[in-house]
């Protein structure tokens, strides 16, 4: 297949496969859907990723942190969004005007959520109970005491309390029911303090669907949405899942070289016989990882080939031996492996990482370019 003119290299983005994957996990949950489209929508672009995953059912937008709220906002996204990690001493007086949720993780964080509250327009919050993840939350010594002034901004009308929830660690299947247990102790005492929000939320997408006690009300998902599996042991498609993203490139030249011929920096790959060698245009620049180099898979006119030697800034090479290959071919680094292309977890493998990661770190220079089924 051959690329159009004038292209060096994109991410195809299917925003059908976003809204499928969005219904098929609602249908599977049965509770409603927070979808998650931080970091620019790991990597697929956030406004485009909330766009499919309302169209697919989702009710609630999650976001890493204010500044990617308000983006949404300015771009016309009027769903409830929820943002839940801020810098120390962060103002909420903007995200109040614009109705954007905070989850708040101390004493200091409520009573300047509460001070945000304008007029009749109280701060809406979610609270995040720490159950062992070691991160950000309200540690347990300090439940009673945010609780109970929680409940008092909630009675003179400075807060709505909307959410409480925390995050599994996915260590196993015992780890993260011995965190729901703390989190249920948690819920319990926000009652007894007068709080019952209408959402309590735990699961990402991991829990979501391999825990199904963990549902509560609702669901956070990030990459499943995405079509990328958090399982290692199983497919997007053994989930019902389908990869949203392609990223490919244009052979931008084609060179015959004899044996023992040296290729890219330091001559990690030699040749070790007569072969064509095929340059992409896409390096660690665009967030192709170096980690990757001498294994990443790529697939040209349907076969499968290796990254030959090191992936560079803005390039790598790859050896096709005698298969013919021309200035312009389609080169797929990944996509939807039913469809016969490598996968984002193959490029994880080889860089001794996660599929995670493979997405969400493509880079700006590459064009994103939405595609439909």
């Amino acid at each position: 297949m051959r690329m159009a003119s004038g292209v060096l290299r994109e991410a195809l983005i299917d925003v059908d496969a976003i809204a499928e994957n969005v219904r098929h996990l609602r249908r599977l949950t049965g509770v409603e859907v927070i979808a998650v489209v931080k970091a620019e929508g790991y990597g697929h672009g956030a406004h485009r990723a909330a766009l499919a995953a309302l169209r697919g059912g989702a009710t609630r937008i999650g976001v890493s942190d204010i500044d990617e709220a308000l983006a949404l906002r300015r771009r016309g996204i009027r769903a409830p969004i929820f943002a839940w990690l801020h810098a120390p001493g962060a103002s909420f007086v903007e995200a109040v005007r614009d109705d954007i949720e905070l989850g708040i993780s101390d004493i200091d964080q409520l009573l300047r959520a509460g001070e945000a509250a304008q007029g009749d327009r109280p701060a809406a919050v979610h609270l995040k109970i720490e159950t062992g993840l070691s991160r950000n939350g309200i540690a347990p010594d300090a439940w009673s005491t945010v609780f109970a002034e929680a409940a008092r901004l909630e009675r003179i009308g400075r807060l709505r309390v909307v959410g409480l929830f925390s995050h599994l660690s996915n260590t196993s299947d015992d780890d993260d029911r011995a965190a729901l247990a703390r989190f249920e102790e948690g819920v319990l005492l926000a009652a007894a303090a007068g709080l019952n929000p209408p959402l309590r939320h735990i699961a990402a997408t991991h829990a979501a669907i391999a825990l199904p006690e963990a549902r509560l009300d609702c669901v956070r998902i990030g990459i499943g949405i995405y079509g990328v599996s958090p399982f290692e042991d199983r497919t997007p498609a053994d989930l019902g899942l389908r990869p949203a993203m392609t990223l490919r490139g244009a052979v931008a030249a084609v060179r015959r070289v004899p044996a023992g011929t040296g290729v890219s920096y330091g001559y990690a790959y030699r040749t070790e016989r007569d072969t064509t060698l095929a340059l992409v245009p896409l390096g660690y620049a665009d967030g192709v990882p170096r980690h990757a180099s001498g294994r990443g898979p790529v697939s040209i006119d349907g076969r499968r080939f290796t990254v030959a030697g090191r992936i560079a800034m803005d390039q790598f090479v790859v050896d096709v031996g005698d298969h013919p290959v021309a200035v312009g071919d389609e080169v797929v680094l990944f996509g939807d492996p039913t469809l016969g292309v490598p996968s984002a977890r193959e490029w994880a493998d080889a860089a001794d990482t996660i599929d995670y990661e493979i997405v969400t770190r493509i880079g700006a220079r590459v064009p994103r370019r939405e595609v439909h089924a």
